[in-house]
């Protein structure tokens, strides 16, 4: 680039990073403020040597973080507990643990964002493409096995003879002076620009509006508008009842499958029988189901205080003598069935899982009606297993 006669510092490169140590504590030794070095790779102890002041930037990324912690955890205050208050799983209106995550991603996020910008565009003052050092064989020396240093000549103690001389006395291997490029004038809003950009928003307008207006509708691009189904809740043109959501056909079972026989009943004739035995397996699965499915109405130990805190009617105990002279078959039918406000959960819970949980009940409702000698055996498989 061309350059204008205006002295911007001078420049001086060595062979190896000993060096340049000794020439930057030189430097700033002689009382120059105006330094900088450049090397192909970070010096240790260089800032030492420039006699560099600690960096702010960590007070931004502090300040920075702290202020997204603080305001993601005041919205998600006032959305849950003023602007749309609901209880969730019978979590209270601000459930802290839940918000944690999002708390210490949304402060990650605003740090690291600050710091990225706060260092570029106040720190290093970028970007900066007609700084005088950009375009010069000193910059390309520095960027691949030279080492460099310069003084601008904006420092009080500043004269071209003076430094150039300083340098010499370091033994630097190359000593240029650099000056002020020409300032090149680019004109945004010249006529025949802002008419360019018009054309270019005017096609691009046109050609998207054409593309998702016009196109997409024209065979043989319209597939994806036009195909052979139907969508929840459409009006059918093929069948009679005008109904495009069919129920499957009466009496028809799926491979492999063999219905609830009692489904619709409000008692069964002939209640079944429980298939699976109270493994610790089954155990733990009917724990996880019931505490996910159950406990939200009847309690976490099925005494009839649900977690929902009268948000919903809470359902019965498991421990009256109604509920536990009941059969594992009947419970199993109010499961699959549904019974008074309680809905049918067939198709939320598997059989398998609905028997678990039956077994689970089972083991709430002889803990809590315990008898001396479940006490006794309890006590004795503690101590057994204290002792391994």
């Amino acid at each position: 680039m061309d350059r204008t006669n205006k002295i911007f510092g001078v420049t001086a490169l060595f062979d190896d990073p000993n060096k340049i140590l000794k020439a930057a504590g030189k430097v700033t030794d002689a009382g120059y403020k105006k330094v900088d070095v450049n090397t192909p790779y970070p010096v240790h102890g260089m800032d030492g040597a420039l006699k560099l002041r600690r960096s702010f930037l960590g007070f931004v990324t502090l300040t920075f973080g702290f202020s997204g912690t603080a305001f993601i955890l005041f919205f998600m205050w006032w959305t849950f507990n003023i602007d749309y208050p609901i209880v969730i799983g019978g979590k209270p209106f601000f459930p802290l643990p839940a918000f944690i995550p999002i708390t210490f991603e949304f402060t990650v996020l605003l740090a690291a964002v600050s710091t990225v910008f706060g260092m570029i565009a106040a720190f290093f003052n970028l970007p900066k493409n007609s700084h005088p050092l950009n375009d010069t064989g000193y910059m390309r020396s520095v960027s691949l096995n030279k080492f460099g240093i310069v003084i601008e000549a904006s420092d009080p103690l500043f004269t071209e003879e003076k430094v150039i001389n300083l340098f010499k006395g370091l033994g630097a291997v190359k000593i240029e002076t650099i000056y002020y490029p020409e300032e090149e004038v680019f004109r945004i809003f010249e006529p025949k620009f802002i008419a360019f950009l018009i054309v270019v928003g005017i096609i691009s307008w046109y050609g998207t509006y054409f593309m998702l207006n016009q196109l997409m509708y024209i065979a043989p691009f319209n597939w994806m508008d036009k195909q052979d189904k139907t969508i929840p809740q459409e009006k059918s043109e093929f069948f009679a009842d005008k109904f495009s959501m069919r129920t499957p056909v009466e009496g028809t079972v799926a491979r492999g499958f063999i219905p609830y026989p009692y489904i619709g009943q409000p008692e069964p004739k002939e209640p079944l029988a429980n298939p699976y035995l109270p493994t610790k397996e089954t155990l733990q699965l009917g724990e996880r189901k019931f505490l996910t499915f159950c406990s939200p109405c009847h309690g976490n130990y099925g005494e009839g205080q649900g977690r929902l805190h009268s948000q919903f009617p809470p359902g019965p105990t498991f421990h009256s003598n109604r509920v536990i002279e009941m059969s594992d078959g009947q419970i199993y039918h109010i499961i699959t069935n549904g019974r008074n406000v309680m809905p049918s959960y067939a198709s939320q819970i598997t059989r398998k899982e609905r028997w678990a949980i039956i077994n689970y009940i089972r083991v709430l409702q002889r803990a809590e009606n315990a008898s001396e000698s479940d006490v006794k055996t309890a006590k004795k498989e503690e101590s057994v297993n204290n002792a391994r």
